[in-house]
């Protein structure tokens, strides 16, 4: 039973600690020339920035929730502020390459504990078309940090140089940490918690790692996030060499996803509670399918030319907000009595699909636009297949 109105105040702090993973990725990107001079440093080894996050990001995921289960939600999260903000000094201090390696390592370890005790939150206070309306909420105001981190990082770069990037993302989390212990409500109480003990987490991760239908929803948004996401992560590259614009003008990419991202999410909590999940889906699809039909054309036929090389974008995140909130509340309903390890183990899914895609497919993609078209195609099509696969199987008992 809904314990409540969603509050825009607390939907406000949840998106944002859902936003730190993201914005941690994005702000930096405009840079990527200038530190890879200043680091005598190849377009390889700063791809290496993300790969590194990116996995160390998803390995400790596994652990946030877990350790919210058992210490509390709150704990967690300003535990893992308080890490990241030192990590992100660490970055902005950086004499090489390899130790900027290591602090984005840290910042990894650190940044996904927003994420992940934010979804345990919602559902810890809200059920049915109120979990649905509320993740809808926090990802309207979460697709807002992709689009305006470049940005930001863009005019921080023009006006004082990389480091201060950095600088800027450690007095944010720690503002944002200041936030949280002030106002954002315990949602576990004691008495629902989970003993940390070795050999329940090593049952509770078996139980649900060996959840074949677990694996395949975890992979399917993985595979709608990384459509776009191989463009977020060669976006260095599709900016300023495919459209051949500056390091200001990142806005060109991130904006439309923002405005698909926004739509969609509203679209997702308009038709909560009157629309099933396979009717959701389906519309998911169709839009995913349209920003996928119309970038291949574009990229294949036309000239770099703006707007027309970023309009698939809208119609694509559009697609992706509708579907995933659907699908995260799959996911995390599977294992209702441990939902904080379950929101770990489906981003650790999703982020391992990231940095496969970041170190391995991405770098093979953006020597060209068609190629960055297939990539999306691809990746929306193995999502789409795999979660109305999903669908067609129920699950006859449910898991936890």
């Amino acid at each position: 039973m809904n314990k409540g109105k969603p509050q825009l105040e607390l939907a406000l702090m949840l998106a944002a600690l859902a936003a730190i993973g993201p914005f941690t990725i994005d702000a930096y990107l405009p840079a990527f020339p200038e530190m890879a001079a200043e680091f005598a440093a190849g377009k390889g080894a700063m791809q290496e920035t993300l790969s590194f996050y990116m996995l160390t990001f998803a390995l400790m995921t596994l652990w946030h929730g877990a350790f919210s289960d058992s210490f509390g939600r709150k704990r967690v999260i300003l535990v893992g502020l308080g890490v990241y903000a030192l990590a992100s000094v660490g970055c902005a201090l950086a004499t090489s390459i390899e130790m900027l390696w290591a602090m984005r390592a840290v910042q990894g370890l650190s940044a996904g504990a927003g994420m992940v005790v934010s979804r345990a939150i919602v559902r810890d206070l809200y059920e049915g078309p109120g979990a649905q309306r509320l993740m809808a909420r926090i990802a309207i105001m979460f697709a807002v940090a992709p689009a305006v981190a470049p940005i930001i990082g863009g005019w921080i770069l023009r006006l004082a140089g990389w480091r201060a990037i950095f600088v800027f993302l450690a007095l944010a989390s720690a503002m944002l940490c200041l936030m949280c212990w002030r106002k954002l409500p315990e949602s576990l109480p004691p008495e629902k918690r989970q003993p940390f003990a070795i050999k329940v987490l090593y049952q509770s991760y078996k139980s649900i790692f060996s959840n074949t239908r677990f694996l395949l929803l975890s992979s399917g948004i993985g595979a709608f996030f990384g459509g776009f996401f191989t463009y977020v992560l060669s976006s260095p590259v599709f900016i300023r060499e495919h459209l051949g614009l500056n390091e200001t003008q990142f806005h060109w990419l991130f904006v439309p996803c923002m405005i698909g991202m926004m739509t969609g999410s509203w679209i997702s909590g308009r038709i909560a509670g009157r629309w099933d999940d396979r009717r959701t889906l389906r519309l998911a699809f169709i839009l995913m399918g349209a920003g996928v039909l119309i970038n291949l054309v574009v990229s294949g036929f036309w000239p770099s030319s703006l707007p027309l090389a970023v309009l698939p974008f809208i119609f694509y995140n559009m697609g992706v907000a509708v579907a995933v909130p659907n699908v995260t509340l799959m996911v995390l309903d599977m294992f209702p009595q441990i939902r904080g390890m379950a929101a770990s183990c489906q981003s650790c899914v999703q982020t391992i699909f990231n940095a496969f895609l970041a170190s391995l497919i991405v770098p093979v993609l953006w020597h060209s636009r068609i190629g960055l078209a297939c990539g999306m195609a691809g990746l929306a099509i193995l999502g789409a297949v795999v979660v109305f696969g999903c669908l067609s199987v129920r699950p006859t008992i449910r898991e936890g």
